[in-house]
């Protein structure tokens, strides 16, 4: 059986080892192209793949579990260990990662003491249980047991949220109650205060630094902390950031591959590395996170392409070979190759083939949640996705002011059907003016753009999607709300017979032909807000405000023959017809 040590350098069975390591999301990519992403990063001269694994997609609703499909990560890494790859695991119960709520699920915001990433019985109560389950997965899959698994993380830059060292001997005991045995780390920023409060350093936790340049600087840091403790431990980057990532309406981050080679020769000359990341991949469905700057939320995209050294859709970039030439003159002994890329096709127009209105379809969709005010997204469904809430006014033939106090983080007003404005969670507390005749229905669909995954918002009430307080008319709050959750799920049951109401959130169902499925594109340009599914399956989010105008469409989701294309438009906007291409589409901002 093997061994893997940290003493003054990783050793594995007694001899030292550099680690050589590539950040992939298992979750972020189809399980049919995790072989070609594993082989392209040993093709680039490395010899570890790393990755996250976020609870909300293996614990969906609470005590129930999935391991399947995309959410294997058990075949995952017992792939990568049949191509000899070592294999970090980091099962940490935050992630962060630009992914939702950093990988927290929502149902524990149905709890209103829950205060998540503390020493709580509450929050450690359900990592317990999550725990449990997991590792029956994971536990086999160490080194110690003949598997690949080298390193497990305790904690993800716990250093940029909190200082509490007994939570972080908590998450570590559990991990070791249910069978975790080989070395453990944290990973925080690489200043000072950050490694103070995140790390476990006097407990021999191995802790790592995160930055994405000025490497030595970052990497003295990091041995001064280690000299002040006593430790003599090998350096390294646990996330060296060779790109970034992207949010809606600002422009795409790009980072050049030669800068990027020659900070990573600088580390490499003194630490091991782990690229963050190797190949991003997409946040499909309902699963970006989200970033905070002060008051404002700043969604992030469907892509997690990154920049990264593969693109979101798997193509090596010039980064690619840049780091490999930089691989090839430091360690000449290692074997490198050519990668490998996938096709991809323009398949067309795909044609219109029906519409109806959400208001038409919504008992088709979803329950009908009654109550005196509005409930959450939480507590009326699973939290993801959009709401509707419905509500009948008494009016007088007059205009009164509306207005949703609390609402996160997007919300569509229609009055008896009609479109009367939109408003975001910076501003939803304002009111509106509408005209209410003597009986009148009003409508409101909150979207959640994903909940903050990262810093002081982790903890914050608008982490609860949906209307929090209510919604006021005239001054008083109006009681008697229906609401439907709507995940969208279930999209396989929106019936197309039924009424298709102009300028009202609508579904449009469009299908095109496919000879032999390859990579491609829906080119979006012709679309205002929403989200679109392929043969039922989730894509993401799209928004006219870019950066991008596309959805990547990998080819295990295509079929030969006919292929249906939903889309889920918010803004009313309608296309006769919509284009399958071979290249993504941005927004060009001056």
């Amino acid at each position: 059986m093997s061994r893997f040590e940290i003493n003054e350098e990783f050793c594995l069975d007694g001899r030292p080892v550099k680690l050589l390591s590539g950040a992939v999301h298992y979750f972020r990519l189809m399980p049919e192209y995790w072989e070609d992403c594993l082989y392209n990063l040993k093709a680039m001269g490395f010899n570890t793949v790393e990755t996250y694994i976020p609870w909300n997609i293996h614990e969906p609703e609470e005590g129930e579990f999935d391991f399947s499909g995309s959410r294997d990560v058990e075949a995952f890494v017992r792939l990568a260990g049949s191509m000899g790859l070592h294999v970090i695991l980091r099962p940490s119960p935050f992630i962060c990662a630009e992914w939702e709520m950093g990988g927290l699920p929502a149902w524990l915001l149905r709890y209103p003491d829950m205060k998540v990433r503390t020493n709580t019985p509450l929050f450690l109560e359900k990592v317990e249980a999550y725990y449990r389950e997991l590792f029956r997965h994971i536990a086999d899959l160490q080194i110690t047991r003949g598997g690949p698994v080298i390193l497990m993380q305790v904690e993800n830059e716990y250093g940029s949220f909190g200082n509490d060292k007994e939570y972080l001997r908590r998450i570590k005991s559990l991990m070791e109650r249910f069978g975790a045995e080989v070395p453990f780390f944290t990973s925080d920023g690489s200043w000072d205060a950050a490694l103070e409060a995140g790390s476990l350093i006097e407990d021999g936790v191995l802790a790592t630094a995160n930055f994405g340049s000025r490497s030595d600087e970052n990497l003295d840091v990091l041995e001064a902390f280690f000299k002040r403790h006593g430790r003599k431990w090998p350096l390294m980057c646990m996330e060296f950031w060779d790109g970034w990532f992207n949010r809606w309406r600002e422009k795409i981050i790009t980072r050049d591959a030669e800068d990027l080679a020659m900070e990573v020769r600088q580390l490499l000359e003194r630490a091991s590395i782990n690229l963050y990341m190797f190949q991003g991949g997409t946040n499909f469905g309902f699963y970006n996170g989200c970033s905070a700057r002060g008051y404002t939320d700043l969604p992030q995209i469907t892509s997690y392409n990154y920049d990264a050294i593969l693109t979101e859709w798997g193509q090596p970039t010039e980064k690619f070979y840049q780091v490999r030439e930089v691989i090839r003159e430091l360690f000449p002994e290692i074997p490198t190759g050519e990668p490998r890329a996938h096709e991809r096709a323009a398949y067309g127009r795909a044609e219109l083939t029906g519409k109806v209105s959400l208001f038409s379809c919504l008992d088709d969709l979803a329950e009908c949640r009654r109550s005196a005010y509005p409930m959450t997204m939480e507590e009326a469904g699973n939290g993801y996705g959009y709401m509707l809430y419905r509500t009948q006014v008494k009016g007088y033939n007059r205009k009164m002011k509306v207005k949703a106090v609390q609402a996160s983080d997007r919300v569509q007003y229609y009055l008896n059907g009609m479109f009367e404005g939109t408003q975001y969670q910076n501003n939803s507390g304002e009111e509106l003016e509408l005209f209410f005749g003597p009986e009148n229905r009003l409508d409101l669909l909150v979207e959640n753009m994903g909940r903050v995954n990262y810093g002081y918002k982790l903890q914050a009430p608008t982490q609860r999607k949906g209307i929090r307080t209510g919604v006021m008319v005239d001054i008083h709050f109006e009681s008697g709300w229906e609401q439907y959750a709507l995940p969208l799920d279930n999209v396989n049951r929106v019936d197309f017979e039924k009424e298709w109401i102009q300028d009202t959130p609508a579904f449009y169902r469009y299908e095109f032909q496919v000879d032999q499925p390859k990579d491609t594109f829906l080119n979006c340009r012709e679309l205002g807000k929403g989200v679109a599914f392929i043969n039922g399956f989730n894509l993401g989010r799209y928004w006219s405000e870019g950066p991008v105008q596309y959805l990547y469409i990998p080819a295990p989701l295509l079929r030969e023959g006919k292929n249906e294309l939903i889309v889920f438009e918010t803004e009313g906007k309608t296309a006769g017809a919509l284009w399958l291409e071979d290249c993504p589409v941005y927004v060009e901002y001056e």
